[in-house]
């Protein structure tokens, strides 16, 4: 009575190992169809956007109120282009920047799936379409014009930088060489028209209060970092466009092969065929 069952483990305890092997088989497979490239490029996408976006927005704030604080310009009543409506406009642009982008990333990430072997491990030998090859081309182009359009936007990013370059430069100047009398006309940048003169010079109040405040300094490493982040975006188009580039010679070769493979089958079917009708004729004559 007190001699314990033959089968004294529980029924599952056994098969604890095959669990956990199962489980680092599943995880690996998972881990292996990851497009680890894409996902590289659209970390550095997302991160190249959101700094451009985020930055880019607080800088034209900054410039907004530089604009109205310092050099006393005010909004145009009405429907007038002034560069206060162009700035809205960019905020709104950025706006959309950041929308579009964020979901052409995660197109981009479910494309690199699709050309990876996950889909093939996972389900199954997959058909190669002709949609399939149009879609990874469609992909390469468009990718192509948005890394030109990333390039626009760096560059054109380049001249708000340039501009509160010679800014924070006469400041400094102003700190360094006493006596010094420099002016900063508006209208060499093209921000107003000719006939509209707003300048400042280092003898006046609000220059020197200026170049006192936090504001010009912030403004300044926003846009600095705008333009990186513009940069950074450009990166990830070059990055996916060798991506893209790579999944296409894949997914030809995988069309390739299965051409390939279904004339070969076809033909073992047709020598097949041929040697059953010819067992078959045989044996009728032997009988």
């Amino acid at each position: 009575m007190g001699c314990l069952p033959q089968h004294g483990l529980p029924r599952g305890a056994m098969s604890t190992p095959g669990i956990q092997t199962g489980c680092f088989e599943c995880c690996i497979k998972c881990l292996g169809g990851i497009p680890y490239a894409s996902l590289i490029a659209t970390i550095l996408l997302y991160a190249g956007v959101a700094l451009f976006c985020g930055c880019g927005h607080e800088a034209l704030s900054g410039t907004v109120n530089i604009l109205q604080t310092y050099f006393e310009m005010a909004r145009t009543a009405g429907d007038t282009l002034d560069v206060f409506t162009m700035i809205d406009i960019f905020k709104y642009v950025i706006y959309g920047i950041a929308a579009a982008f964020f979901v052409y990333g995660i197109l981009l990430m479910v494309e690199g799936f699709f050309t990876t072997g996950a889909i093939k491990d996972l389900y199954g030998d997959f058909k190669i379409t002709t949609c399939g090859r149009c879609v990874s081309a469609w992909f390469i182009m468009l990718t192509y014009l948005f890394m030109l359009a990333w390039l626009g936007v760096t560059a054109f990013t380049s001249l708000p930088v340039y501009m509160y370059f010679n800014l924070w430069t006469i400041c400094r100047n102003t700190t360094l060489v006493e006596g010094a009398n420099l002016c900063l006309d508006l209208r060499q940048f093209g921000i107003v028209t000719i006939g509209e003169e707003k300048k400042i010079c280092t003898v006046s109040e609000n220059f020197l209060r200026m170049c006192e405040s936090t504001e010009l300094n912030m403004t300044f490493h926003l846009f600095i970092v705008a333009l990186a982040g513009a940069g950074a975006a450009v990166i990830a188009m070059v990055h996916y466009l060798m991506v893209l580039s790579a999944n296409w010679a894949y997914v030809k070769d995988a069309c390739r092969m299965q051409k390939y493979e279904d004339i070969k089958s076809k033909e073992e079917q047709e020598l097949h065929d041929i040697h059953s009708t010819r067992s078959k004729e045989r044996l009728n004559a032997y009988t």
